[in-house]
């Protein structure tokens, strides 16, 4: 049996299931069963006795650091500061009838996750007196303390205390490390010197393909990355279209069914038309569509519900939507995003078998129609924490394989990366287990585009989200205009660091009026008024631009976060 003993403060809920915790198997492949919660003891119900790891959120804000009660530094002047509320993970562990301490667990994971980053990432020199090695010092040093106190059947409160010490420490310390990282890779991406050092033929080969990183495995590209927005098209305003002329390397059109063929066999193209013709004909801006199949609610038109359970039927009609999508756009579209959530079965209930042929005929159509663009699928909620719950769906990296397998010619995969909000998938994660996910996905050895990063402005209501699966969670404190914009600063500067990906996309450039997965979640409110975040977006390109480091990526940055940024509860 698989338990933990939790500390007092792990959910204040009355509720027997942990919303949002499942259950992690080898791989990194999610498991069947669930975690619940009973008195102080969480425990694990799985239909195997193979090893296994738990996936939950702990509170790590301002009122937990203060019950700690750790108040001298941990290393010179760095104290332990709000971290926000945050889903984390442990390691694969056997059953034993003794319960494990949650928090000593969580930190070994967080200990052992920066020594494997570490001999991944080949920082081989990493000096001894670095900030970094010296926070996990601190935390190893920490975390003994804790695991001898464990023996002790009378201790486990202190056990508890100084593992949740330890944790704290080391989520500092891995935080740290994966911008250091980031920093040195963009540095390299920037001035073509990693590419170079790759492709022993890069002059002959004109720079335009990408090279397998020999050690570090997945790919490297010849080119700087790029960094787009989501413009929905019922929004077309001067502002809009101002905010986007002072920096963006592309635009982003959703083509949401909803939106393209609200009536079946009638499509209103026109709001669609007038950004395309802007951004091609004005801005100069290269235009990226899609997805064009997506079965979220909000995307999927009330009439074609009838065939959700008609394969045939439902096959046919996406075949014949993505032709005469495809046909209209392919004088002015670059890249596809041809479908994205297939493998989540969430909406539309898919088997396997289906879910790849679906995805095969939508890629095929574009293929077909516009040989010349680049094809992407979307893989939404890419921890793949779904998949405990529905054994019907696909886990995420595996959808990806089998795509891989079955010879379709995908040019790329994109990862929807949105935090913060109530549905499901979109708990938050910090700086290093982002960086972690990216790195799974690296191993496709497909060039890796972020088609929807995005997180809200101000905290969201549970009201909006009545099906919510779990608590939204947060990042170094309340959600508000300048966490947000602190947030796309870090989050897209790491992954724009990444050798492997290509694109970065925000996920919406203002607020829309009718439904949307994230109400505050724009560049610009519903005003049409400018948030912090699009000033750090403004920066983001610019920088990429001039070949420098962004300041969201400097050594003071989360430093200046820390003090800049409300701290409190979002749970």
């Amino acid at each position: 049996m698989l338990r933990f003993i939790a500390p007092h403060n792990l959910n204040p809920m009355a509720q027997r299931v942990l919303p949002g915790a499942y259950l992690i198997g080898p791989d990194s492949v999610p498991i069947a069963g669930e975690v619940v919660m009973e008195q102080e003891i969480v425990r694990c119900e799985k239909g195997t006795r193979e090893a296994a790891a738990v996936a939950l959120q702990i509170d790590l804000d301002a009122h937990r650091l203060q019950a700690l009660g750790y108040e001298k530094p941990i290393i010179d002047d760095i104290h332990l500061r709000p971290l926000g509320v945050l889903t984390l993970q442990t390691c694969l562990l056997p059953d034993r009838e003794r319960p494990y301490v949650l928090t000593l667990e969580l930190a070994r994971h967080r200990i052992m996750l920066f020594q494997t980053k570490l001999d991944e990432w080949q920082v081989f020199e990493l000096p001894e007196d670095t900030t970094e090695i010296r926070l996990l010092d601190a935390a190893r040093s920490v975390f003994t303390q804790a695991l001898v106190k464990s023996s002790d059947p009378n201790a486990a409160e202190e056990t508890s205390r100084l593992g949740m010490t330890a944790l704290w420490i080391a989520i500092e310390a891995t935080e740290r490390l994966a911008l250091r990282q980031a920093r040195a890779d963009l540095q390299a991406r920037q001035d073509g010197s990693l590419y170079e050092s790759i492709a022993e033929d890069a002059i002959n080969a004109k720079k335009s393909l990408p090279v397998l990183h020999p050690g570090r495995g997945g790919v490297v590209l010849p080119t700087r990355p790029a960094l787009g927005v989501s413009v929905s098209p019922s929004i077309l305003s001067d502002q809009a279209k101002d905010a986007l002329s002072q920096g963006a390397d592309f635009v982003t059109v959703p083509m949401r069914w909803i939106e393209m063929e609200p009536i079946e066999g009638e499509y209103a193209y026109t709001p669609t038309d007038r950004w395309i013709e802007w951004a091609i004909r004005q801005a100069k801006l290269p235009v990226v569509a899609g997805p064009v199949v997506d079965f979220r609610p909000h995307c999927v038109p009330e009439w074609l519900y009838i065939w959700e359970n008609d394969y045939e039927t439902l096959r046919d009609l996406v075949y014949e939507h993505m032709k005469a999508v495809v046909t209209r756009y392919r004088r002015t579209v670059g890249r596809w995003t041809v479908c994205s959530g297939l493998h989540c079965g969430e909406h539309f209930k898919l088997d396997f078998q289906q879910m790849i042929d679906l995805t095969r005929i939508c890629v095929l159509v574009v293929r077909k129609l516009h040989p010349r663009a680049k094809v992407q699928v979307e893989i939404v909620q890419p921890w793949g924490g779904y998949h405990t719950a529905d054994r019907r769906s696909l886990p995420p990296l595996l959808y990806a394989e089998m795509l891989t397998q079955s010879g379709i010619p995908i040019d790329a995969f994109s990862l929807r990366v949105q935090m913060g909000s109530y549905r499901a998938g979109q708990d938050t994660r910090d700086l290093m287990a982002f960086s972690s996910m990216l790195d799974q996905y690296a191993m496709l050895d497909r060039p890796i585009s972020i088609s929807g990063l995005g997180c809200p402005s101000g905290p969201l209501s549970p009201n909006e989200h009545p099906e919510r699966y779990a608590q939204p969670g947060s990042w170094r404190g309340l959600w508000n205009e300048q966490s947000q914009a602190d947030w796309l600063g870090a989050y897209a500067a790491l992954a724009m660091s990444k050798p492997y990906v290509e694109t970065v996309c925000w996920h919406e450039l203002a607020d829309p009026a009718g439904a949307t997965e994230m109400r505050t979640g724009g560049l610009l409110d519903r005003r049409m008024e400018a948030r912090p975040a699009l000033k750090e977006f403004h920066d983001l390109c610019s920088a990429i631009v001039d070949q420098r480091i962004p300041n969201s990526l400097q050594d003071n940055q989360l430093d200046r976060e820390a003090a800049s940024t409300s701290v409190g509860s979002n749970a």
